[in-house]
């Protein structure tokens, strides 16, 4: 019971030491570089100067202040567009009607250190009375700033917890996007989600697939360039290399350059702040690395500060994406008169305190200013500022319930949580025509320039609008750019070339480099039968069945159709020995008929010898019909004609072989053969043979008849028009009839060689039957052996010569007698009754 009274008691006591606790600061205070009292109070903090001197730290004595130098104008127009802009408000009797804004701005000195130390002035505030409590609220209601991502961050993370309201006119990290760790975060700009993404757009309209990039290594550069090659990637850019630098660090910015100087991408994407690319450019004309094209973001693109004669030489025709410029109406001679006269703490007038004596004398380099405003219209980021005051005002102006009588309760306590929700609220128009509006990352819309740096004919430099993106456009209205009105490096009018590899033309395809980014790759000739018929083909088509690549392998063509034509060389040749043979066999026709009654015609039955003449005739007839586009009639037509007329043929034959045979049997006593051989036998044995011959043709053709038939087999570039066989068996029947009667008229003539008369017909016939079966033995494997065309020419060849064989081995020896022996063309000469020498 004791120890809880115990602990009752000593809780009681500290909460009473904590209500007596008094505020304190801790060294000496940082005084804002300018300020105004009013009801409410915004604080700002901008990087007025660029360049800090660290005092000296011996620890033998306290510190210096930091001293800051080198004036950045850009920011020193954020500070006075703040000012102007909080003294229209307080002019204002719509807005915030009677209630006066105060404002705290602050130099960050574009340093990390002094950046905290103005974050922690800004919240606290200055002047804190002796024995004051510490109540725990902030004397600002938001604050304006940072310009660089890096330090906003830093902003941010230390306002978060006291959710004070931050507004940025220039920190585009995607990084601030995040709503859990930046839920008081605003700003009236896109974040680099966009900027990142557009840069993409921009590079693929132009072409350019092979590019280098460099960023600042801070968190705006890093997230922007992540950013940009996760975009870039997606349309099919390729990065030959992406390298980093900080301003504190001198010898990765010259392995930046020398990583520049030796890549070949000419074309340079450079997601880096304003302070890092003044040092990148300085590097840049040391080296004199002319011709490249820089792609820069708005962090520093259309910054004055940075175009010079010298600088222009290098950067000269850099594209990139600015804030729209836009006039704000009274700024232009707010700055070189109101603003020296009201707002500046260092005026002309008396001073009020030692401390503002001391404080003065910082200010000198400031006044330098007074009189010029030539940079003010091409102040981009000063309507961001504009825009952030007056959405500090409508929020203001919600929360203290003012009324349209031009009354505010501005007894009315306002926490800065407040205003953080009615910022997520607000919507207004400016004086310019804009709409103001968060989107749930605390954004606002995302509208861009494209500007080119240009130099007119006087000399001077420009930064030239070409071009625009609007992220609140439907998407193929969102990019537009007008390359005619670019000037590119050099002063040149014709666009840079970058690309790791030349374009494929047609009739190629491209084929990856290995090890290499997928834009360096070689051109493949597309391989015979495939095309590509576009520039930077990936893969080549196959060509349908019946087509073929051109030469170009650029389109599919219909493939050559090929056979045995009457108009090629080797069609006229043989149609010339076919038309020769029938000329050759009707001419020996004819000497037969009119020497019809002599002994050696009617000899061996003249009319066998005239019905061989007239198969002949056919067989070199039959050849013509392989010549000439195969048809459905004509593929039947030459098989079975050259199968018939040759068994034709060979029957007349083996009906002369026997009639020798039986001859010179019936001249044996007793014998009687020739009766049954007579020439009637003769004619139903030629019959006989042929009609067989016919009946096998006949299944074959009702079977499977022979068709015309695209092969494509032998030659992928043409299609070879023949015909196919239908049933092979059909076929080899065929010609295995006839080798059967060749076998059998070759065997009855060997046998009959002998047999004695001084005009033997069976040696002829032997001789002809060996031609005929060596010509067709051959021709086996050269019909199966050759392709296209030439199967036909085989075919024809064996047909024609095998008939030149029979014609000349067994009527060349009688033309002979006829024609220059008639004195042997006698009974008595032919049975071997006189001395005469048999030929």
């Amino acid at each position: 019971m004791f120890l809880f009274l115990y602990t009752v008691l000593l809780f009681h006591h500290l909460n009473a030491m904590e209500e007596n606790t008094y505020c304190k600061i801790i060294g000496d205070p940082k005084y804002p570089l300018i300020s105004k009292d009013g009801d409410i109070t915004i604080g700002a903090i901008f990087q007025v100067h660029t360049k800090e001197t660290l005092p000296s730290l011996e620890f033998t004595q306290k510190p210096q202040p930091l001293l800051c130098s080198s004036v950045s104008l850009r920011d020193f127009r954020l500070s006075q567009i703040m000012i102007f802009a909080i003294e229209e408000i307080n002019r204002s009797e719509t807005l915030l009607p009677n209630v006066s804004v105060g404002y705290r701005i602050y130099d960050s000195c574009a340093s990390r250190l002094s950046s905290m130390s103005a974050t922690m002035a800004v919240m606290n505030g200055q002047d804190i009375a002796a024995r004051e409590k510490c109540n725990g609220q902030s004397p600002i209601h938001a604050i304006i700033g940072e310009t660089e991502s890096a330090t906003t961050i830093i902003l941010s993370r230390t306002t978060g917890p006291f959710k004070i309201p931050v507004i940025s006119h220039s920190a585009a990290c995607e990084c601030l996007s995040n709503r859990k760790y930046y839920p008081s975060f605003f700003r009236t700009m896109s974040s680099d989600y966009h900027q990142g993404r557009a840069l993409a757009l921009l590079i693929k309209n132009l072409g350019w697939n092979w590019v280098g990039a460099v960023n600042s290594d801070n968190e705006y550069g890093n997230n922007g360039m992540d950013i940009f090659l996760n975009s870039a990637k997606k349309e099919g850019i390729c990065v030959e290399y992406s390298v980093k630098f900080y301003r504190t660090e001198p010898e990765k910015l010259q392995k930046v350059v020398k990583t520049i100087k030796q890549g070949t991408a000419k074309v340079i994407v450079a997601f880096v702040a304003f302070f890092e690319m003044g040092l990148l450019i300085d590097q840049l004309s040391i080296q004199n690395m002319t011709g490249l094209q820089m792609i820069g973001v708005f962090g520093w693109i259309a910054s004055r500060n940075l175009i010079t004669p010298n600088s222009f030489r290098v950067m000269g025709g850099s594209l990139g994406f600015a804030l729209r410029k836009i006039h704000i109406e009274g700024f232009s001679d707010y700055v070189i008169k109101a603003f020296w006269d009201t707002a500046f703490p260092c005026s002309q007038g008396p001073r009020n305190s030692s401390q503002a004596e001391l404080n003065c004398s910082s200010y000198q380099d400031l006044l330098l200013l007074r009189n010029n405003n030539e940079d003010v219209p091409e102040q981009r980021f000063s309507t961001n500022v504009y825009k952030a005051v007056y959405a500090v005002a409508y929020a203001l102006h919600s929360l203290l319930k003012c009324k349209g009588q031009g009354v505010c309760e501005k007894a009315q306590t306002i926490q800065p949580h407040q205003v953080v929700e009615a910022l997520k609220n607000v919507n207004f128009t400016v004086k310019f025509g804009d709409n103001v509006w968060f989107d749930s990352t605390g954004a606002t819309v995302a509208q861009f320039e494209v500007v080119n740096w240009q130099q007119d004919s006087d000399g001077s430099f420009q930064f030239k609008p070409v071009g625009y993106y609007d992220a609140s456009l439907p998407p193929d209205q969102r990019f537009v750019l007008n390359t005619e009105n670019i000037i590119w490096p050099g002063g040149l009018l014709e666009k840079p070339r970058s690309v790791c590899s030349e374009s494929c033309p047609p009739g190629t395809r491209k084929a990856v480099q290995k090890g290499r980014p997928v834009c360096c790759y070689d051109c493949i000739p597309c391989a015979d039968g495939e095309i590509s018929n576009e520039t930077d083909s990936n893969n080549c088509q196959q060509c349908p069945g019946e087509y073929w690549s051109n030469t170009e392998n650029t389109e599919c063509v219909l493939k050559a159709v090929e056979f045995l034509s009457f108009t090629e060389v080797m069609g006229i040749v043989l149609v010339f020995f076919s038309l020769f043979g029938v000329g050759i066999t009707v001419l020996v026709a004819i000497l037969f008929y009119s020497k019809k009654d002599t002994p050696i015609v009617k000899a061996n039955n003249s009319e066998l010898s005239f019905l061989l003449l007239f198969s002949l005739i056919l067989c070199f007839l039959c050849s013509l019909t392989f010549i000439g586009r195969p048809t459905e009639w004509s593929c039947m037509l030459r098989h079975t004609a050259f199968g018939i007329t040759f068994v034709l043929c060979l029957s007349c034959v083996l009906g002369k072989t026997i009639v020798v045979l039986m001859a010179f049997k019936a001249t044996l006593p007793g014998s009687n053969v020739m009766k049954w051989f007579g020439p009637a036998q003769q004619r139903l044995s030629v019959f006989v043979f042929t009609l067989i011959q016919v009946l096998i043709c006949v299944l074959w053709l009702t079977i499977s008849a022979p068709i015309p038939y695209k092969n494509m087999k032998y030659f992928k570039e043409k299609i070879i028009i023949e015909c196919s066989l239908g049933s092979t068996i059909g076929f080899w029947a065929v010609l295995g009839y006839i080798g059967l009667l060749a076998v059998l008229c070759f065997i009855l003539a060997f046998l009959a060689r002998t047999l004695p008369d001084n005009f033997n017909e069976a040696k002829f016939i032997t001789f002809s039957m060996l031609i005929f079966c060596a010509v067709w033995i051959t021709f086996i494997p050269a019909y199966v052996s050759s392709p296209g065309k030439f199967t036909v020419a085989v075919e024809i060849f064996a047909i024609l010569a095998s008939s030149f064989g029979l014609l000349f081995c067994i009527f060349t020896p009688k033309c002979y007698i006829i024609l220059f022996k008639p004195e042997q063309n006698t009974k008595q000469n032919l049975m071997g009754k006189t001395q005469t020498k048999s030929i």
